[in-house]
Order: C-alpha cells, then structure tokens, then sequence
C-alpha cells in the first residue's frame, strides 16, 4: 500500500540572491516540497514582489511571494510551515540564532544549506573571491587577477554573485560584454559599480538569476572562470582555488559572521587587506583567529591603493565625501576611499552632509547613525539616485570625492564639480600572490 505525503512547506529566508540560488538548485523541481515565501531584508525594494513563474517552474504557476522579513512569525502560524531555510550572508551569528530561535519556537526547523550542496561544477578551472564581511575589497582582487590572467594568455571569464534587482524576467542570465549591457539589463547604481571595471578590461562577465544556464554560458566564453562573491556569500561554483578577504580594520568579524567564518575555514588562501590602514592589535587578532580556525591556509597581505588623477584639486576645499553603499550600510564600515583620498589630497573640510540629505537618504541616516559624514551611493531605483543627486546639489561645498568606480557626475547629471577616487588591490610584497596564481594555473 502507498502513503500519500504532503509536501513539506517550506519559506526561504534571504536578500535576493543566495536565496534564489539555494531555490533553484535545491527544491524547484522538488514534488515533495512547497516553497510558499521568500523573506527579504537587507536591500530595499525586494519584498512585496514575486519570483515570477517562468523562473519557479511548472510546480509555481503564479510564482512565489516575496514579503518582508518582519512577516515571518505570522507566515510560520498561518502557514504551517515545516522548514526555514536561512539564505542570506553578510549577518552576525548572533542574528542567525536569533532567527533560528524564532523558527524553532513556532514550531517550524530551521535549516543552514551546506556549503557545497548548492554549489554547480563547471568544466573549466574556478578561482573563486570571497571574503568574511561586506567591503573586504573583493572587487578590487578580481580585477587584479583579470590582469594577471590576461597577462598569462588565457581567457578569464568573471561570474558576480546575484544582485536581484528589477524585473526578475529579463534577469535570468545576464551576459555583459559592452557598457551598454548595462542599459539593456536595467542595471541599477549598485550593479554599474560592480560591472562597469570588469566590462572595460575587457572581460566577459555574467550575472542573473539562474545559475546552472549562466555556467554554461561562461563556459563557452573563456577558459578560466573567475567566481566574483557579492556579500561575504560563499561560491555558487566548485572552487579549484578558494581566495579569502580578511579586514584587520574589523577584527574579529572573521569569527563572529556568517558565512564569512565558512569562508575562512575554507579559504586555500587568505589576504589581510588594507594592512597599511590597520593596526598592529588588528592585524594581530585576526592572524590569531586565522591560526586557530585554518592554519593550513597560504596567508598573504594587500593593500588597497587609494589614488586620484590630480591630488592637488582637494587641496584646502571643502568636500563632501561619496562610499560605496553596501560597505557602509550592512558591511559596518564608517569610511572607505572617499574619505581617505580626501584626508590624504589635504582638504580644508569634509563637510557634514547629514542637513542636506533628502528622501530615502534621510531614512538611511536614521537607520544607521553610525555613518556620520559620508553619503552612501545608494541607487537601488530611479527614485533612490534622484535623493542622491538632489542630496548632493543641497550640500554646500566646493567639490565632491566620489570613491565608486561608475562617473556618478554623468549619471546623476550633477552641477557641482566630482573629483574620482579609484582604488586597486596591490600586493603588499609584491608578486607573492603572482606566484601562487602562476603555480595553480601550471596543474590546472
């Protein structure tokens, strides 16, 4: 005699991209299981939407709800719910307990993905770049090792964890090949900052929803994929050389964030960054913590080499100072490239941008207190860069220092003159981590 089972219901807990992934990969085809929700958090303007049917499969004919986070207790009762499963990264370990406590009390499991059960295998070689927290300088290694492939012949390909923006529909896989892939892909500010480096060193890149089909399209497109990890996520492809970014400017987030500690264990290789901006106490605790959870890694040390084309325009201005969003928001950071190109050019003032900040940019300052003065460049949607640029209009100063890679003065179609800040990874004994690179594509 046959038992009839009901499906296991299932919310799935994340940010718009590890979660996706984790759905994909692991339950849409799944008769046994119903995923009724996704949560969101951490990025704004992700709940309240649908992970459309043409993504979620036959079982989904009307998608999935995405709702927000603070829904979850009233979805786990009302639902019934058997199973959440934790999909985003980038958070405290006291926060994932947190999480895991609320579910195990209303009676639902609470499930952690292992790390390599959703991870594809390619049929080219993988270096992936990873880190323990939000604003290691992730972005700036992959573009470093772009070069040094490029520089040995062969054919980098660069795969970025999801950013989930917009309509899911036309992201299934996104192929980037020029700067007008951009465009065509609705690509919000936080994307062009990410996309626009790698696209203009002239290496195919690729990003989306469904991973299995971006695989097989960078495949095609090169002989070495680089794996390029948004948060501190973990890699969505089997590594054969796993790079790890540690920030002694924030020591001991390495053991206390997930995933950012799985990484750390993982790490074949790991790289205190911004050693020549930390102290010697950092540097030190997090080599301990390095010692303790993976002391067979390769350690190694980078620098972020922050440079503007003209140093002495900021001499005795009065500026206001531009960040990378997420590395202030969720990464923690109170500063980065902006201000620090701004303390080295000589500015008479870095000008409090607090009073001038309107909208959705209002709201962040409450939100994050901490932030002080810098402006995050938030531009999520249309209606966020229109704060931005009016926040920026409103300031009263003589220049602005932008430290995000995309031309914010062309976007934004800004009046007040915008003085770019750039920074590179570069190694701190140089060609160290050259060697290592060399002898892993020598077995490969």
């Amino acid at each position: 005699m046959t038992r009839n089972y009901d499906p296991r219901r299932v919310i799935i807990m994340g940010a718009g991209g590890r979660d996706f992934h984790n759905f994909n990969v692991l339950f849409r085809d799944r008769p046994d299981v119903r995923v009724i929700a996704f949560t969101a958090t951490q990025i704004p303007y992700q709940d309240n939407r649908r992970y459309p049917s043409s993504l979620a499969g036959p079982i989904y004919p009307e998608g999935i709800p995405i709702l927000p986070e603070k829904n979850l207790p009233e979805l786990i009762r009302q639902g019934a719910v058997d199973e959440v499963v934790f999909s985003y990264s980038d958070i405290a370990h006291q926060q994932v307990m947190e999480a895991a406590s609320l579910a195990v009390a209303l009676g639902a499991d609470f499930r952690l993905i292992g790390a390599e059960k959703a991870m594809l295998q390619a049929s080219i070689p993988v270096i992936s770049v990873c880190a323990v927290r939000t604003g290691c300088g992730k972005s700036p290694l992959t573009r470093f090792l772009c070069r040094l492939l490029l520089d040995a012949g062969r054919r980098p390909v660069v795969v970025r964890h999801p950013m989930a923006y917009g309509r899911l529909e036309i992201r299934a896989e996104e192929s980037f090949r020029t700067l007008k892939d951009l465009d065509r892909y609705e690509c919000t500010l936080e994307e062009r900052e990410e996309y626009e480096p790698i696209i203009r060193l002239g290496v195919p890149l690729f990003a989306g929803v469904d991973y299995k089909n971006i695989l097989s399209l960078a495949e095609e497109a090169g002989d070495l994929l680089v794996w390029d990890g948004g948060n501190n996520d973990v890699p969505f492809f089997y590594p054969d050389l796993e790079l790890v970014l540690a920030d002694p400017l924030r020591p001991g987030d390495e053991r206390s964030y997930y995933p950012g500690l799985v990484n750390l264990i993982r790490a074949d290789v790991i790289i205190l960054n911004k050693v020549d901006q930390a102290g010697e106490d950092g540097l030190r605790a997090v080599e301990d913590n390095i010692r303790h959870f993976n002391p067979e890694a390769t350690v190694l040390r980078g620098i972020l080499e922050v440079k503007v084309a003209d140093p002495e325009i900021l001499r005795d201005k009065r500026v206001v100072v531009i960040e990378d969003g997420p590395t202030l928001t969720h990464g923690g950071m109170t500063f980065g490239a902006g201000l620090i190109a701004a303390r080295q050019g000589g500015v008479a003032e870095i000008v409090d941008p607090r009073s001038g900040a309107v909208g959705s940019l209002r709201t962040l300052y409450r939100e994050y207190p901490r932030l002080g003065k810098v402006i995050p460049a938030m531009g999520y949607n249309a209606e966020q860069c229109e704060d931005l640029r009016q926040t920026l209009e409103r300031v009263d100063c003589d220049l602005i220092v932008s430290a995000t890679p995309v031309d914010l003065g062309q976007i934004l179609r800004l009046e007040k003159p915008l003085v770019q800040v750039s920074y590179d990874f570069v190694e701190k004994s140089p060609g160290a981590l050259a060697a290592v690179i060399r002898e892993f594509l020598d077995r490969v």
